[in-house]
Order: structure tokens, then sequence, then C-alpha cells
């Protein structure tokens, strides 16, 4: 929990601010996951803060959705491309990207267990 408090409050995520009146405040949970070795042994426990989502309305607290995920066929023909012409192909991946992504309407949510504003 920590590190993912961490990340959020490193990236800007969120402020902590007055819960309106007019505005629909969405609830929030932790989700506990643990990742284990082949051996069966304990690698890391994980920490996810999500927000309800499955308690909002469609038309009423969003109009649209959008998930950043490239296609199965797409990636197919981008490897068959490669192999083709001989390229290299790297994967990588962006520790904490869904916290990267820049959100044009304000959203509430429930001030998540565990968080503290520092010199309050």
């Amino acid at each position: 929990m920590r590190k993912e408090m961490m990340m959020t409050e490193k990236n800007g995520t969120w402020q902590l601010t007055d819960r309106p009146r007019d505005k629909k405040v969405i609830s929030v949970k932790w989700v506990y996951r643990t990742k284990l070795n082949l051996d069966g042994s304990v690698n890391k426990l994980k920490t996810r803060l999500v927000v309800k989502g499955y308690a909002q309305v469609w038309g009423v607290d969003y109009t649209e959705t959008f998930a950043p995920v490239a296609r199965l066929d797409t990636i197919k023909v981008l490897l068959a491309i490669a192999v083709q012409k001989g390229w290299k192909i790297f994967q990588l991946d962006v520790k904490s990207a869904f916290l990267n992504g820049v959100l044009e309407e304000e959203i509430y949510m429930e001030q998540p267990y565990g968080f503290a504003v520092k010199g309050a």
C-alpha cells in the first residue's frame, strides 16, 4: 500500500479537497495480490487502489471509455513485418502507466484508507 501511495503522490495523481455537494463521489477499495515464485514461495505482495467504477451509470457519471490497448491482429502484423525485415524486437513495460493519463474532467473519489496529508 505504501508503494502505491508513494507513486500516486509522486505523480500528483490526486489532491485532497473538500467533498463537493453537487458531484458524485466514487468509492474506492484496496485490491491485494500475492505473486508467487515457481516453487510456490511468496515473491512479493502487491496492492492496488481501484475505484468502484461498476457503481457508475453511463450517461450520468460518464459518456465514453477508452483503454489504450493494441489489438492482437495489429501485434501479429507488426511482428510479421519485423520478421520479414529482420528487425530486432524489444519489449518494455511502463511501471504504473495508468497513473500517467491526463483527464479532461474532474473526478471525485473517497479518500483512500491509509492516505494522510504530510504536515497536516
